[in-house]
């Protein structure tokens, strides 16, 4: 199993985000990401045993982070993974530091087990949404309506790649708090 924890767009979120996505031209072998597929990767997980899963399950609900809202702003271009992608010029200190806390927790609790760790050691989160892979060239950007994410939740999610598109699957989501909470 391929999992992620990520945030995961209300419908509302994710209808806004497909709009932005339709303004965006492509050309050649490039492909538009399908809106259920949307989502704000906090942590990569990647390979792992159905064994596991209850703990990956456990740090999920260990977790204690502030809900908050995200301005989604602009398009960019990525060349190395060939992605278009719409960006956050700021993060929420909340996210920065569930994402610190996930991949923290991811380490320990695999660290013990097995000498490589699950997640990658580089915790910095880059807030996106990939709208677009395999996106050979740049194509010109217009401006994006901006775009306020109300993030009250986050996942666990399955990334199956088996088929033609990738199909993600929500395991497991847990509530962000309405208070601030301690780091």
């Amino acid at each position: 199993m391929r999992l992620f924890f990520a945030l995961w767009p209300d419908a509302r979120t994710r209808a806004l985000f497909a709009v932005a996505a339709s303004a965006v031209r492509l050309t050649g072998h490039a492909r538009c990401v399908p809106p259920e597929n949307y989502h704000l990767t906090l942590a990569f997980v990647g390979e792992v045993n159905m064994s596991k899963l209850g703990a990956l399950q456990q740090i999920g609900r260990d977790q204690r982070a502030a809900a908050c809202t995200m301005k989604v702003e602009a398009f960019d271009y990525w060349p190395e993974p060939q992605v278009v992608v719409a960006v956050a010029s700021e993060t929420p200190p909340a996210l920065i530091g569930l994402s610190s806390r996930l991949h923290r927790d991811l380490k320990l609790r695999d660290g013990a087990q097995n000498p490589r760790p699950l997640a990658p050691t580089d915790a910095s989160l880059h807030p996106h949404v990939t709208l677009a892979r395999k996106v050979a060239q740049a194509p010109v950007l217009q401006a994006m309506s901006p775009i306020h994410w109300s993030a009250r939740s986050f996942s666990l999610v399955r990334s199956d790649t088996s088929g033609s598109h990738s199909v993600y699957t929500v395991v497991d989501t847990w509530p962000l708090l309405d208070e601030k909470v301690k780091p």
